[in-house]
């Protein structure tokens, strides 16, 4: 009897786990926002991109976390709604890719960023809303809500399913820091042309993300008002 609960507290944490991770992967998205972070931070030194990619992988853990644990609390407490934040969100994601899709490359060749002010904007905007935008948020806040009812445990912050969710964001989030790491090495392998194209590519995709996630919070609101 003991054995069996063991295996299966085992299993209720593998599956836990991988329902998380591949409930994330998709709308972090780590490999399209590790293009949007190189084209913003391509004239940065080695080691000021290295100290950066560490910060945006641990504020990114945290925001996921957070918002899982407690982001449904924090929105009824002030009464702000999950459709505002895709919302507002979808604006910032798509005002952020039209200003990189607009950017003077040859100008940002002539200037140096200083690295204290570029590590200053880990959380914002590197992390929120690059890395972890409100889509991911959202993912976030209904894992946390859906997960108990999903595994028939009391709450989120039973042991197998609180395990499983760091385990599922851990997972997530190092390979974030792996696709930020070596970012700017697989862009030296593309060459210069083939770095702008991708960053003017990917400067599009999150324009366009950032519009998907706006009509998606207004598609809600006008939902609810039916």
């Amino acid at each position: 009897m003991h054995f069996d609960t063991i295996y299966n507290q085992v299993l209720l944490v593998l599956q836990a786990s991988i329902l998380v991770l591949a409930a994330l992967f998709p709308i972090v998205n780590p490999i399209g926002s590790a293009a949007v972070y190189l084209a913003m931070v391509q004239n940065v030194d080695a080691s000021t991109q290295l100290k950066l990619a560490k910060r945006i992988t641990m504020y990114s853990f945290v925001l996921l976390i957070a918002s899982m644990l407690f982001g449904g609390k924090i929105l009824s407490f002030f009464g702000i709604s999950l459709y505002s934040v895709q919302i507002g969100g979808g604006l910032i994601v798509a005002a952020n890719g039209w200003l990189l899709l607009n950017k003077d490359a040859s100008k940002d060749r002539a200037a140096m960023p200083n690295p204290e002010a570029v590590l200053a904007q880990a959380f914002y905007p590197y992390t929120l809303p690059i890395t972890v935008g409100p889509g991911s948020i959202s993912v976030a806040v209904a894992l946390g809500a859906h997960l108990p009812s999903e595994f028939h445990v009391r709450s989120f912050i039973s042991p197998g399913i609180l395990i499983s969710s760091l385990l599922g964001t851990i997972v997530t989030c190092a390979i974030v820091y792996i696709c930020y790491r070596w970012a700017k090495p697989a862009a030296d392998l593309l060459g210069k042309s083939g770095t702008t194209v991708l960053m003017r590519l990917s400067s599009f995709i999150s324009f366009c993300i950032g519009i998907q996630i706006l009509t998606s919070g207004i598609r809600a609101y006008i939902d609810v008002l039916r």
